[in-house]
């Protein structure tokens, strides 16, 4: 009937209702992906989209097939994994997503340790936004990701690693005279930057700073930390900046680094999969690797005190 490709195909167009999306995340041609469900239509005998100039929506047949599709697309997925088992823990094909605001910290020290700890480790990595990562992930595109809890939606396990607390960046030539530890409310908050929406971090400097009014805080459209440390270091003003970042960021930037008063604030980051997954022992391997990275990037007292003369 019909074939794997053109499951996956409608899948993801049922889910985009976009052909020009769908197409993108297919990484085929709209006429190829179009010609696919046309000719899944033929098979069908039966419109499984309406069409129109400006929207796409599934037809009743549509509908009614697709958690089939749905269903039969994670058994295939599972079939693959089990088999994938057979060969031992963390050997074989691993796709494994991760946001932004984790990838340039925690990569540089995960990739060396999997490769001496599982060499037969074939590591495919992802990097977008947390929403992206989800999506791909129950598409079945990605195998895992690395991502800031909680994480909406059903069908996934997340597996706690590590708490990543929350500092200010500011520039050392900045006017305003940060003292440590910074109370969540302090005035130069008012002055903070923050990354593009789509970002989670964005939301939770959002969270963090939210007696803050919000139509003085600063936004530039950053797409990185770096960028945003970039802006600090000269002044423009200051940026919340996660401590697994410090390290890395501090020693290319000219910025102060202030530790907030307690109860400091933070983020958890975790290892996400999806519940029918057959490779949990593979998951729970790379999250012990992950931890033991997360260990390295952690700031002491003495080094943020520091960071923060």
């Amino acid at each position: 009937m019909f074939s794997v490709r053109q499951m996956r195909y409608f899948d993801i167009l049922a889910n985009t209702l976009h052909f020009r999306k769908a197409a993108e995340m297919a990484r085929i041609s709209q006429p190829a992906l179009s010609a696919q469900i046309a000719e899944m239509e033929l098979l069908l005998g039966a419109t499984l989209f309406e069409r129109t100039r400006r929207t796409v929506v599934l037809t009743e047949m549509g509908r009614r097939l697709l958690p089939r599709i749905r269903g039969i697309l994670d058994e295939i997925r599972s079939l693959e994994e089990l088999a994938g088992q057979r060969r031992g823990t963390l050997r074989g094909r691993l796709r494994l997503g991760i946001i932004p605001t984790i990838a340039p910290y925690l990569l540089p020290l995960l990739i060396p340790d999997l490769r001496e700890a599982y060499p037969e480790l074939a590591i495919e990595l992802r990097e977008a936004v947390t929403s992206k990562l989800v999506e791909d992930l129950r598409l079945g595109d990605l195998d895992a990701i690395i991502a800031a809890l909680p994480i909406e939606g059903d069908g996934t396990v997340a597996k706690p690693l590590f708490r990543d607390r929350f500092l200010i960046a500011t520039s050392n030539n900045d006017i305003d005279v940060l003292t440590s530890p910074m109370t969540q409310e302090h005035v130069a908050l008012e002055r903070l930057l923050l990354l593009e929406e789509g970002h989670c971090l964005r939301d939770q400097a959002l969270a963090v700073c939210s007696n803050v009014k919000q139509r003085q805080l600063v936004n530039y459209g950053a797409t990185s930390m770096a960028t945003l440390l970039q802006m600090v270091s000269h002044g423009m003003g200051l940026t919340l900046i996660p401590e697994i970042a410090v390290r890395t960021e501090a020693s290319r930037n000219n910025v102060r680094i202030v530790a907030f008063a307690d109860p400091e604030p933070s983020r958890e980051i975790g290892l996400i999969w999806r519940r029918q997954s057959e490779r949990r022992e593979d998951f729970e391997a790379l999250a012990i690797t992950i931890v033991d990275c997360s260990r390295r990037l952690m700031i002491s007292a003495d080094e943020l005190d520091e960071l923060a003369a």
